[in-house]
């Protein structure tokens, strides 16, 4: 496939997605994630940027604005800042807005044991007794599905939590190469088992080096998997505006203009917020045309992969860096 035709593609599931499944209310789009029939918001809210934004109250009001303003979606990890994303995300779901939210978060552990306490421990810091969506972390080296299938393995613990009504949904995440996702579906497909979820880093860049939107989007959105969005401006310290070749706005676009059921987006303070709303308020469904612009700006400083370093160094590797997470 040419590059003007993995655009083609890129455009028209993009256009079948937002065709279907997708409604507005105030100033928030709503779209079904997966097979699940859930509607969700399609901004979700970061929770490490949570984890670190200036305070536990700045935090709280965020999170509380957030959902006043219409983002039903929020991300965690049991690993965020020390589990302190957590904790403030479950203080902040207090006086009733856990009931307005779908929540997720993640967990490391690669053996049933460890899985089965981290989901122990987040179910504990976010103060609540379900967890909507549970997923793998890091699905970033080649053994990781294998890992998540064997006796004894993560998958379960998480069959064992969903009986006992701890959680609703799973899915998987990865950052690294998408080679290492489309083995895990294939792996999924070998074990009779349907992910409700897959999360993956989609950026302008992203298209251009190991591109996830190019080889495991198409593949999730075939077999009803949900595609959720991250990394969108490249990571916490959004190095992918550092190239100068494209806006926030436009990266909020981009994403939104594939098959996602949410783009999650790291929103430290009320400027980020506004600015999620305004890209939300603004975006209509890109023309191939319009696609392919947004993409011939990017395609230099891309190739590289300086601008996707999570895919290129260990420096977003937590369980690479601390393996102990991993049991």
């Amino acid at each position: 496939m040419n590059r003007r035709e993995a655009i083609g593609v890129l455009a028209s599931l993009g256009a079948s997605s937002l065709a279907s499944g997708q409604s507005q209310s105030g100033g928030m789009i709503y779209r079904t994630l997966g097979k699940t029939g859930e509607k969700v918001s399609s901004i979700g809210l970061g929770g490490a940027h949570i984890g670190r934004a200036a305070s536990a109250e700045l935090a709280t009001r965020v999170v509380r604005a957030a959902i006043d303003r219409g983002i039903t979606f929020m991300d965690n990890c049991w690993d965020y800042v020390g589990g302190e994303a957590e904790r403030r995300m479950g203080a902040a779901l207090g006086d009733g807005y856990r009931q307005k939210v779908f929540l997720m978060t993640k967990f490391d552990g690669r053996t049933k044991v460890s899985a089965a306490k981290q989901i122990d421990e987040s179910l504990q810091r976010l103060q609540t007794d379900r967890i909507d969506l549970m997923q793998y972390h890091e699905n970033i080296r080649l053994e990781d599905p294998d890992r998540f299938f064997t006796s004894g393995g993560p998958v379960e613990a998480l069959l064992e939590a969903k009986k006992a009504g701890k959680i609703r949904y799973i899915g998987f995440t990865g950052h690294k190469d998408p080679i290492v996702h489309l083995r895990m579906l294939e792996m999924a497909a070998q074990h009779n088992f349907h992910f409700d979820t897959c999360q993956m880093p989609l950026n302008v860049m992203d298209y251009h080096f190991r591109s996830f939107a190019q080889q495991v989007v198409p593949k999730c959105v075939e077999q009803g998997v949900a595609v959720l969005a991250m990394k969108t401006m490249g990571g916490a310290e959004g190095i992918i505006l550092k190239s100068g070749a494209v806006t926030p706005i436009e990266c909020l676009h981009y994403a939104l203009n594939l098959p996602t059921s949410v783009v999650i987006n790291g929103i430290p303070d009320m400027q980020a917020l506004d600015q999620a709303f305004e890209a939300v308020r603004t975006f209509k469904p890109l023309m191939q045309s319009q696609l392919s612009a947004l993409l011939a700006k990017t395609r230099q400083a891309a190739l590289s992969g300086r601008y996707e370093a999570f895919k290129t160094t260990q420096s977003f590797d937590g369980t690479a860096l601390n393996p102990q997470w991993m049991g």
